[in-house]
């Protein structure tokens, strides 16, 4: 009985006992320095993917024909100003050219040649040089097709969805009958 006692007795004495102290290897063995390091070469590598992300000018048939609606009709609707010699309402619409040869032109070529009409319609503008203006715009509108597109409410509908350039413009009615 004694020596069961004392086995009993030893046996909690070690279950109590503190054991060797050392540290478990695992795969991540390092120094806070080398850690720092990798944290930072992912953090870098994490902010550059964004980038990756930024298109150059996708063009699908939808989008083409969204700007080409959008920017083209901005572009026709100047016609009375050009007339008029009001080189302020042409200014006005710098963007609207701007964004109808990036957007409505996928030719890169043809995007450079519309580029260049712009920059003869804005050179006229500088000059106040209203003959040039006309005819710079009349080559520019000609060039790319540009004219005013007219919706027959009595007859059909403004629009079919919500990415069509009709959506929320005066061409955009829907005829309920």
């Amino acid at each position: 009985m004694k020596l069961i006692t004392l086995a009993c007795v030893a046996a909690s004495a070690a279950a109590f006992s503190t054991g060797p102290v050392e540290r478990p290897a695992t795969a991540l063995n390092m120094d806070r320095r080398a850690a720092a390091g990798q944290i930072a070469a992912g953090a870098a590598v994490i902010a550059g993917l964004p980038n990756l992300a930024l298109a150059d000018g996708a063009k699908s048939a939808a989008t083409v024909s969204r700007a080409r609606g959008i920017y083209g009709q901005r572009i026709a609707a100047l016609e009375d100003a050009v007339s008029k010699g009001d080189f302020g309402a042409v200014a006005a619409e710098k963007n609207a050219f701007i964004l109808y040869n990036s957007g409505a032109i996928t030719s890169k070529d043809k995007q450079a040649a519309a580029v260049k009409q712009t920059n003869a319609i804005f050179a006229a503008i500088r000059g106040k040089d209203a003959g040039a203006l006309k005819k710079a715009y009349g080559d520019y509108k000609s060039a790319q097709d540009i004219a005013v597109i007219v919706v027959d409410k009595e007859k059909g509908q403004g629009y079919s969805n919500d990415y069509d350039f009709k959506t929320r413009t005066n061409l955009g009615t829907i005829y309920v009958r």
